[in-house]
């Protein structure tokens, strides 16, 4: 088990300087960025591209995997998080198109995980939308498959705040629709777990490792908290808007001890990425590597 962090607050910081100071405060894995280099969403905690996949070449990639390994990094994933069944048609091309170049430079790098989600439209139910994405992702995935790599997706909803996804946008959050992916699929595809998701929806975490624990290719450390205030004057049907607050970890609801206890019991050793979404530890690159740092310091006891 490696105890690393995704890149995407570092957005005007070049991948080697990143892992300069991550590989001398005790990480040794990135999920790397790859949004559009040429620009494209910009929204918080998206839009960074710290590898430009366009045209990706074997030698390339190993001068990047080469640069990382002689700081002590290695990369967990690629990760690319947009909306593949956006309600734009326009729009799913444009970022399928670039998922399928993110897979691609994977193969090429040797990396065998890519991290991304399904997407929604809000619009539809989710019955309409998981048999839209049977269809879209068919191809996908077997884009993938002949690339070497396993697709992964997140168990997020993405639904944050009225800056960010305010009405959500990914189905894949519950159980339910976990085991109609992976029957659809099997081992060809994989979860990227957050335990923060499970959180919000108030879904038995232990439980969930224990049924999922098998099919968890790569793992997100981020906290949640939830402000009761909020929820009381809002309510469960406001799907968290004003009243659930992404923390670093340690710094929320998530018990880290029954965590770790249920993906060792489920076989999980792959890399435990943390993901910096916490708003008290931004505006200054000091303050998200402050954050970062103390997540760390809350998770190591528990990585051999």
């Amino acid at each position: 088990m490696k105890l690393g962090l995704l890149t995407a607050p570092f957005e005007d910081t070049p991948l080697p300087e990143v892992a300069d100071w991550a590989g001398a405060n005790g990480f040794s894995a990135f999920e790397v960025a790859c949004w559009p280099a040429s620009g494209g969403e910009k929204r918080r905690y998206a839009g960074t591209s710290h590898i430009d996949v366009d045209g990706l070449t074997a030698a390339r990639g190993q001068e990047i995997i080469g640069g990382l390994a002689e700081r002590g990094i290695e990369i967990s994933g690629l990760g690319y998080y947009p909306n593949p069944l956006h309600a734009d048609a326009d729009h799913r091309d444009a970022v399928i198109g670039h998922l399928k170049k993110v897979i691609t430079a994977a193969g090429v790098m040797g990396v065998g995980v890519v991290n991304t989600f399904i997407g929604g439209d809000r619009t539809l139910t989710v019955d309409q939308n998981w048999a839209r994405a049977q269809e879209i992702f068919a191809p996908i995935v077997r884009h993938a498959q002949d690339a070497g790599v396993r697709l992964c997706f997140e168990n997020c909803p993405m639904i944050f705040s009225y800056d960010e996804w305010p009405g959500g946008h990914n189905i894949a959050y519950s159980p339910r629709i976990w085991r109609m992916i992976f029957e659809e699929w099997g081992d060809a595809v994989g979860m990227n777990f957050d335990p923060s998701h499970l959180v919000l929806q108030f879904i038995d975490m232990p439980r969930f490792i224990k049924e999922f624990g098998p099919h968890m290719a790569h793992v997100h450390a981020k906290d949640l908290m939830i402000d009761r205030d909020g929820l009381y004057e809002r309510g469960i049907l406001s799907a968290g808007m004003g009243w659930q607050i992404p923390r670093l970890c340690g710094l929320g609801e998530v018990d880290w001890s029954d965590f770790f206890s249920g993906l060792y019991r489920a076989g999980y050793d792959g890399p435990v990425i943390i993901e910096h979404e916490d708003r008290l530890f931004e505006g200054t690159d000091e303050k998200v590597k402050r954050g970062f740092l103390l997540a760390r310091d809350v998770l190591s006891p528990f990585i051999k």
